[in-house]
Formats: C-alpha cells, structure tokens, sequence
C-alpha cells in the first residue's frame, strides 16, 4: 500500500527512511510496501527488483517535473517538429477494429518503450493510423520530461545528404542522436550506405 513519507513506516527504520530521504528516492519512500509486495508477487531477483525500483524513480521524477514546469512541457511540444498533436485519447480505435487495442495500451501505459529503450516499428497500409499511434507515443514521452522529435523519411534523408555536402554530417548525426524518443514517419528501404551508418550509430547509443 501507499504510505505518507511524513509519517513513521512499520517496516522500514529511521536509519532507511534517513537515507531514503538524502537520496531523494521518495517514490520508494512513499510506496515501499507496495513495492516489496510487488516484488513478492512477481517473484522478482534481486537485479529485476532494483531495476523496477529506478525505472519507477525516474518514471517519477519526469512526471513530476512535467507538472512543476507546464510551460516547458508546451516549449518541448513545439520543439518536436510534430506536424499534428495526435493523443491516444482521440485515437480512432473503432476505425481500426484489428488492432490489439489492450496490447498496444499496455506498451503506452508501461512506458517500458523509455524506460528499456527499443526500436518500435509500426506496419500497416496507409491510412491505418500508424503516424497517430507513434504521435501518441512521442507526446507521452515529451510530457513526461523526454526530449522528442518527429520527422519523415523523406526530410531526414535529404537532411543528411545535404549534410555530407556541407560536411556537417557529424553535427547532424549528433543532434539527432541526442533525442530521447525519434518518430521517423513513412520510412523506406532508400539511403544505402548513409542511413544504414546513422541507423547502426543510434542504434549503438540505445544499448549505453
């Protein structure tokens, strides 16, 4: 259950709510039988415990800054280049009756897709709302603190063969290795040897 950090907590002693507290870990703080009943139940080993515990932490802190910080949560929207802000809560579901509508909700309400960083490729026809989806997404991400950037195929590749003309390719590389959360809306299998190199060095970024 929840507990209040104000408060003294039957399992836990002065000693542990001492350092709980200079660390600034107060999600744990607030919900420590929660969090070891939740451990218990999942049978979770210790290495799985402790990375639930910092996923949530930093779940946490995002949120909490999006909220203490309105404005910059609007600046980050405006920053992303995002062409139409798409929220999962007006996404037609009843249009596309064969999408997994729990499985996609359950990828969108874990956050999972931040907090373990992943490639999430979105298949379909076109007008099956594959850019909605991704929007959606991209806006959680950014109002939860991250720093997001929506752009098509088309764009990015000119982008960077412009920058192999000006020889900027490294900043251009740089910049867009710098988001925390990247829509690439309409790829295609175009680019060669220059995608295929900004492709494997994002790639490599999200395994640090």
């Amino acid at each position: 259950m929840t507990t209040d950090p104000g408060k003294p907590h039957q399992n836990v002693d002065e000693e542990l709510i001492a350092m709980l507290r200079y660390l600034r870990l107060g999600r744990l703080l607030s919900h420590w039988d929660e969090t070891l009943e939740t451990a218990r139940q999942g049978r979770y080993s210790a290495e799985r415990l402790l990375k639930y515990v910092l996923e949530e932490e930093c779940r946490t802190k995002s949120t909490n800054a999006a909220r203490r910080c309105p404005n910059a949560r609007l600046l980050r929207r405006q920053r992303a280049n995002i062409p139409e802000m798409l929220e999962m809560e007006t996404f037609p579901w009843s249009r596309q009756p064969k999408l997994d509508r729990k499985k996609i909700m359950s990828y969108y309400d874990s956050f999972d897709y931040m907090t373990k960083p992943r490639n999430m490729v979105w298949l379909g026809p076109t007008r099956c709302g594959k850019s909605g989806l991704a929007t959606a997404f991209l806006l959680q991400a950014i109002d939860c603190g991250q720093r997001g950037y929506f752009v098509t195929f088309p764009e990015l590749l000119q982008e960077l063969f412009q920058s192999l003309a000006d020889r900027s390719e490294g900043k251009v590389l740089r910049r867009y290795l710098s988001y925390d959360c990247l829509v690439i809306d309409g790829h295609r299998p175009q680019g060669g040897r220059v995608t295929w190199r900004w492709k494997r060095r994002r790639w490599d970024s999200s395994l640090r």
